[in-house]
């Protein structure tokens, strides 16, 4: 009887062994600056985490920057394969793209992921760091093809004992500039990414790359990135046509530029250079854990939660992970999180309460629980603002350079009657992530809360000229407000004398129309302010009812939900892919950025034709 029970003990083992054999074993590498997950062994996910800490070095040296920001939490995942790697690329038709490298961005938290299989996986990836870095270390808003020729000129940089080569012209954009059709300089440099030779592909688009990196690389040899620095000043704060710019800022026409470029590519004077390897890259301190399949499955789960393709199993993966272990506080966080992003608010309550009392030192559910009380309010009118300012205040105290956290935070101090301190905050979070336009139009807002109409003024004159036309338009629309308090306030001035400080401008929505002028004739209660991001949907666009005009209603269906999205003026919505909003429009692919005004209700800001 012993035996027996004796072999069955054995080949449970071997059963056991058997299945655990077949699950990949995953480890996470902690540099200095970085988290790698992954299943390729300790030895591969050690070399990426030493690759991104030299990047990240060699960028601080090519900037001239003591410090490197990455202004949104960053996680890197390394497969072993491409068979893993292709449950997480992109749809195309329904079916995975072929990517050996892929950034997945969001304003909460940002992904890398990398087939450590394939060759060519780095380049996509540190093109796609390259971004990052860019967008969270310069205040300046620059075009698009110094945004993807920086990425580029980035992306091939190689560290190797105590020199770095930077600048070494990719394979693809070399054969391109050999063998494609130029893009005419005046052409390329008013590129943006809502224009069609950005977005579709083809020999332009790939022409657009190639060239892009050329010009950055003629800049960097030549030292010329101060005169771009005064270029873009020139097309971004004062609104001077490129070709007057580029004459101004580089002393030659769009027309010279196209032959010193061709002179420059023919002449084979693209060399790279070599600079001394940074002295402070990180190659020790790593720490080297191995993940539980809980722990490693809730990081996959949350890479998709933050996919548009796949945001939906993310739900299913999470739940998978809470039967086998219900007090996981990074899968309560991240399906609390899903939740947040449909608007059941409910159920992200009930799921971030669980995480919180689980890891109280969790600074994204501190943060995910402040977001989720202030969009609540928006719905259901409650305002506990000393609560939200609580949760935030212990959210950067324990991650001090998460900018969204500081961007609510000020919004908070606001609704407190702290107005110096939401100024100082909205600050802070512009510091941080400077490249967020999104944040100088809520600095513009706090502006105007606390009367500075000129110091809003001069925010919103910049972000006019802004290549993303949702902010641009929405600081067109702000400023023709502050013109028409101004109008009003002189009126009010002859018939009344001066104006009282209490019935001073106060601070409004932003996706308003042109008001009536009575509207400024007192004082009235402060609206509530954008809360956070604007959302971004993409869908099936049912119809569009103009029966109401100036304004239009828009149905639209996104998975099995309806929404009714709003404009209150058809003509001056910002629409990408046609000249403005068609009102016989049906079964048209959309994306839309809005700000959400219900459960499935949101007021407009931009759609683009998909």
């Amino acid at each position: 009887m012993k035996s027996r029970h004796f072999g069955l003990l054995i080949l449970i083992i071997l059963f056991s062994g058997l299945a655990y054999a077949g699950e990949p074993q995953w480890i996470e590498v902690r540099s200095p600056h970085f988290s790698v997950v992954s299943d390729a062994g300790e030895k591969r996910a050690r070399e990426v985490a030493v690759r991104f800490e030299q990047m990240r070095a060699v960028f601080g040296a090519l900037l001239t920057k003591a410090k490197v920001n990455l202004p949104v939490p960053l996680q890197i995942v390394a497969f072993r394969n491409s068979k893993e790697m292709r449950q997480f690329v992109p749809l195309w038709h329904g079916k995975p793209t072929n990517d050996s490298g892929l950034f997945v961005g969001s304003d909460d938290r940002c992904f890398i992921l990398l087939d450590l299989s394939a060759e060519n996986a780095w380049h996509a990836v540190f093109h796609e760091y390259g971004h990052q870095l860019l967008h969270g270390n310069i205040s300046a808003e620059v075009s698009t093809w110094f945004d993807e020729g920086f990425a580029e000129y980035f992306s091939t940089i190689t560290v190797a004992g105590k020199e770095a080569d930077i600048g070494k012209i990719p394979d693809d954009d070399f054969q391109v500039l050999q063998s494609a059709g130029w893009l005419h300089v005046a052409d390329l440099l008013r590129i943006r990414q809502d224009t069609n030779v950005y977005n579709e592909s083809g020999e332009r688009r790939s022409a657009f790359y190639a060239q892009s990196w050329l010009l950055v690389h003629y800049l960097f040899d030549k030292r010329l990135i101060p005169q771009s620095a005064q270029y873009f000043e020139l097309i971004y704060d004062k609104n001077v046509p490129v070709e007057d710019a580029s004459r101004q800022a580089f002393g030659m026409s769009t027309a010279e530029w196209d032959k010193s470029l061709k002179h420059y590519f023919n002449g084979n004077r693209f060399l790279y250079m070599k600079i001394a390897t940074p002295p402070d890259i990180e190659t020790t301190g790593y720490t080297v854990a191995p993940l539980e399949a809980a722990d490693w499955k809730s990081v996959l789960a949350d890479l998709h939660a933050h996919s548009s393709d796949y945001a939906d199993k993310a739900i299913n993966e999470f739940e998978e992970v809470l039967k086998v272990k219900p007090d996981h506080p990074a899968a309560l966080r991240g399906l609390g999180h899903v939740y947040l992003d449909k608007r059941d608010f409910a159920r992200a309550g009930e799921y971030f309460d669980k995480a919180a009392k689980l890891d109280i030192h969790d600074p994204r559910v501190l943060y995910y629980s402040a977001l989720l009380l202030n969009q609540e309010k928006t719905t259901s009118g409650q305002e506990d603002y000393e609560h939200i300012k609580n949760l935030l205040e212990r959210s950067i105290a324990l991650d001090p350079n998460f900018a969204d956290s500081y961007s609510l935070l000020a919004f908070a101090y606001l609704y407190l009657g702290r107005n110096n301190d939401a100024l100082t905050t909205m600050r802070k979070a512009v510091s941080i992530n400077p490249s967020n336009q999104g944040y100088y139009l809520n600095l513009a807002h706090i502006y105007l809360a606390n009367q500075n109409l000129e110091a809003a003024t001069k925010v919103l004159t910049a972000l006019k000229s802004s290549s993303n036309p949702q902010i641009a338009a929405e600081a067109g629309q702000e400023l023709m407000r502050i013109e028409e308090y101004k109008v009003v306030s002189a009126r009010a001035q002859v018939v009344t004398g001066p104006r009282q400080p209490e019935q001073a401008l106060q601070v409004r929505e932003t996706n308003t129309s042109t008001r009536d002028a009575s509207e400024f004739n007192g004082p009235a209660p402060v609206p509530p302010p954008p809360s956070g991001p604007i959302n971004f949907l993409k869908g099936k666009l049912v119809s569009v009812d103009c029966s109401a005009g100036p304004g239009a209603t828009l149905t639209i269906k996104s998975a099995a939900k309806t929404w009714k999205m709003h404009t209150e003026n058809g003509s001056k919505l910002v629409v990408i892919g046609d000249d403005k909003l068609n009102c016989s429009w049906s079964d048209r692919n959309v994306a839309v950025n809005y700000h959400p005004t219900g459960d499935s209700t949101g007021e407009l800001m931009s759609l683009e034709l998909q």
